[in-house]
């Protein structure tokens, strides 16, 4: 990974979008242009008021295609709204012909019926293609039954009042087109009420309710263009189409506030009175109709026989709607559990956002549908020690705050989740990755801003893989590819992000065969310890050494630490590893105490992670090894590395306890870290060792820098009574330089490479005269 691919430029985070309210604006614009129009109309031309029909229809559709094309939805409410949309289009095209010819025909031309009907037909697929609950057989035969009802109601309404009300002017393509499409409303307000009543339905119920709108105002159009007088069908005509334009509009806006919302439980959807008292009305105007029919042809003895059948339907109807609604009562809170569970199993408790399993729901479906996705995945750096300093209750409280961040600063069409713990991920509808990997800068820049949780104000950097999705690609390898990024962020120095390259996958295999194979060398006793001795540079006698481990590969051959030291430390065997090595040094340096006196060495170096540190018995693993051993605790010196006194108070803890049993502390690659010489007054530190790049440089007349830190710690060590270790000695001009300085000790190869124990014995007992070099 080159540094371009991890570096973070400095972006000011940008607000999240707005909900879509321009498609909205236009349709209510041009239903208060209608009105205003229709208010100053004088009887002349009237193409000005159907010119407000394909604005208000094109705004409905960009307002429901808006909302279709967004993936933080599932697939079947994309897909409804989606249908939506095309039932828009379906209007739109009427109503671009009920403009063309509207000086010739104001009524219901055939310009404007077909596009209307099949309009209708799309809006009522919309709602059948909604997820429903389970039908059985019975229920089926119930809904067929519904509308059929209706539809036989409403056709013989039609037939023997509306087309009979019909002025001379309508013609017979106009009563037969309205007498359809508003048969064909009626049974869609049945097919609607029956959408909003299933539990299972995603679509806000509101914006349902709204979209009722469309099949009443497609009844009322139909009535008032048959029966009509000239005023109230210039009215509806110019009007109605509008007006649906508007509601449409309102629902997807509706929709879309909901869908930015923070995620809750969806309310039990109430029960579609609507639908049930549809047919049962039905049934009465039928009887209303026949009553009437009747009392026109029969006599009197038929009319008590037909008026007492429709008083018994009536009973009928009545007894009917009093079940219904006890039923109603207890399907309320079967479907607020059914909505409650559904929610939880697919949204996180403590954040609201979606969890896991919807997360990977959505980008499965993505995915076999063959459309773009990329994936963020967003861990919060260092937030075990929030935990561990602070308590769990301000953990919980800053992870509350980091999803308001992260769903804050999405798109509306991107779909952020926590997966658990301190891990979220954001999928994108994406698949460039400059788009990705500016997302994932806006997300860094927005966390970069302190939180304020209770008392107190946090930091909360995070590291975030990116990956985009390839062609073949499953949810599960996507995710994983985002993960192997985003340890790559982590390993490039925290706070920043990486795009996964097919070359991290095969790093991660290595590094996951090396863990098992250092799993075995730790077993097999492929290790060993090499020392490198630490020199009194003033005498030039040994003073020391340091512990080095080293793995001789029965394979491999010899493998550098640079490369098992880290998979270790990830892997967690640095804790096995960093007790075997401990062990191994002391009994060490005992065997040299005990064959050689004191032309022994008295100390031995050995460095400690700060995984070794967090363990609640190390202190009492080193007591124990020095009893085992015969050590006094002088004898030993921990290394342990700035970024290990920052891991936390058990850290922090660890150290004093060491310190007070009497173990020397070193602190190494001094001079490297931001807050070195602030660790010094909350660090019980013993030896300072200066980092090998400040030596590097300490010659080079140009390079004053590193000559002046150098010469700093020098004087901060002697200040302060502590030793100063200079490492990397590698130049004869250096030691002398060193020397100068004020430092006393130092290792490096100039002096000795590191030795195998029996080599270092022969180094130690040559203390009659100084050693200078190796």
């Amino acid at each position: 990974m080159s540094a371009a691919d991890t570096r973070v430029g400095r972006r000011r985070a940008v607000p999240p979008a707005r909900p879509g309210a321009l498609p909205l604006a236009g349709a209510a614009l041009a239903v208060a242009l209608v009105l205003g129009w229709l208010v100053v109309h004088d009887g002349g031309t009237v193409m000005p008021g159907f010119a407000a029909g394909p604005v208000a229809m094109a705004a409905a559709f960009a307002a429901c295609r808006r909302i279709g094309s967004m993936i933080v939805v599932p697939r079947p409410v994309r897909g409804f709204w989606r249908l939506v949309s095309h039932a828009a289009i379906c209007l739109g095209i009427g109503s671009v012909g009920a403009f063309a010819f509207a000086n010739n025909d104001p009524g219901l031309s055939p310009y404007m019926a077909v596009p209307t009907l099949l309009g209708v037909v799309i809006l009522m697929l919309a709602f059948l293609r909604l997820p429903v609950e389970r039908r059985s057989a019975l229920r089926w035969a119930q809904l067929v039954l519904d509308g059929a009802t209706v539809a036989v109601a409403g056709a013989l309404i039609y037939w023997y009042v509306v087309l009979d009300l019909a002025t001379a002017a309508t013609s017979t393509l106009t009563q037969d087109g309205a007498a359809v499409t508003g048969v064909g409303a009626l049974i869609s307000l049945v097919v609607i009420g029956r959408a909003a009543m299933s539990p299972a339905s995603a679509v806000d119920p509101v914006s349902l309710r709204v979209l009722t709108v469309a099949p009443l105002i497609a009844v009322a159009t139909t009535v008032l263009l048959i029966a009509g007088g000239d005023t109230g069908r210039l009215v509806i005509s110019v009007l109605g189409v509008p007006v649906v334009g508007a509601a449409m509009a309102l629902a997807a806006y509706r929709q879309e506030l909901v869908l930015r919302r923070p995620a809750r439980p969806r309310a039990a959807a109430r029960p579609g009175r609507l639908a049930n008292v549809l047919p049962l009305l039905s049934v009465v105007a039928t009887a209303a109709l026949v009553i009437t029919v009747s009392a026109r042809q029969l006599g009197w003895h038929q009319r008590v026989v037909i008026i007492g059948a429709v008083l018994i339907a009536a009973f009928v109807v009545a007894r009917q709607l009093l079940g219904l609604r006890a039923n109603d009562r207890m399907l309320a809170g079967i479907r607020r559990q059914q909505a409650q569970l559904e929610h939880e199993a697919m949204h996180d408790p403590l954040t609201g956002l979606a969890n896991r399993a919807r997360f990977g729901t959505v980008l499965a479906e993505r995915l076999a549908a063959h459309r773009c996705a990329s994936v963020l995945l967003v861990d919060i750096d260092d937030f075990k020690m929030v935990n561990d300093t602070m308590g769990h209750a301000v953990g919980d409280q800053l992870l509350v705050e980091v999803a308001q961040r992260l769903r804050h600063h999405s798109a509306v069409t991107h779909l952020p989740a926590r997966l658990g713990g301190d891990e979220f991920a954001v999928l994108l509808d994406a698949d460039e990755p400059g788009a990705a990997e500016e997302a994932a800068a806006r997300i860094l820049a927005a966390l970069a801003v302190p939180f304020r949780v209770g008392e107190h104000q946090l930091l909360a950097h995070a590291s975030i893989g990116v990956a985009l999705a390839g062609a073949g690609d499953s949810a599960d390898e996507v995710l994983r590819n985002a993960d192997i990024a985003m340890y790559a962020a982590k390993a490039a120095g925290k706070a920043t992000w990486a795009r996964f390259e097919p070359r991290m996958r095969s790093e991660v295999v290595n590094h996951a065969r090396l863990g098992s194979e250092l799993h075995n060398a730790i077993i097999r006793h492929e290790l060993y310890l090499a020392y490198q001795p630490v020199f009194d540079l003033v005498t030039g006698r040994m003073s020391g050494a340091e512990a080095l481990v080293r793995w001789r590969h029965p394979v491999r051959g010899a493998v550098p630490p640079a490369e098992f030291i880290p998979v270790a430390e990830r892997s967690g065997l640095i804790v096995p590893l960093g007790s075997w090595v401990l062990r191994e040094a002391c009994e060490q340096l005992a065997r040299w105490q005990a064959e050689h006196g004191a032309a022994a060495i008295r100390s031995i170096n050995v460095n400690v992670a700060a995984r070794q540190l967090r363990e609640a018995g190390f202190v009492d693993e080193v007591a124990a090894v020095l009893s085992d051993t015969g050590l006094i605790p002088a004898n030993l010196v921990l290394e342990v590395t700035e970024s290990s006194v920052l891991d936390g108070r058990q850290v922090r803890d660890t150290l004093q306890a060491l310190h007070e049993l009497g173990v020397r502390l070193a602190l190494d690659d001094f001079g490297t870290g931001q807050s070195s010489l602030s660790l010094l007054r909350a660090f019980p530190v013993d030896v300072l060792k200066l980092d090998k790049s400040f030596v590097d440089g300490i010659c080079d007349g140009e390079d004053r820098g590193r000559l002046a830190v150098a010469a700093a710690v020098a004087q901060l060590a002697e200040y302060l009574d502590l030793y100063a270790v200079a490492e990397g000695i590698e130049t004869a001009a250096q030691l002398e330089r060193l020397r100068e300085m004020g430092y006393r000790l130092g290792q490096g190869y100039f002096m000795a490479k590191p030795l195998a124990p029996a080599e270092l014995a022969e180094l130690m007992v040559r203390t009659g005269r100084p050693v200078t070099a190796a």
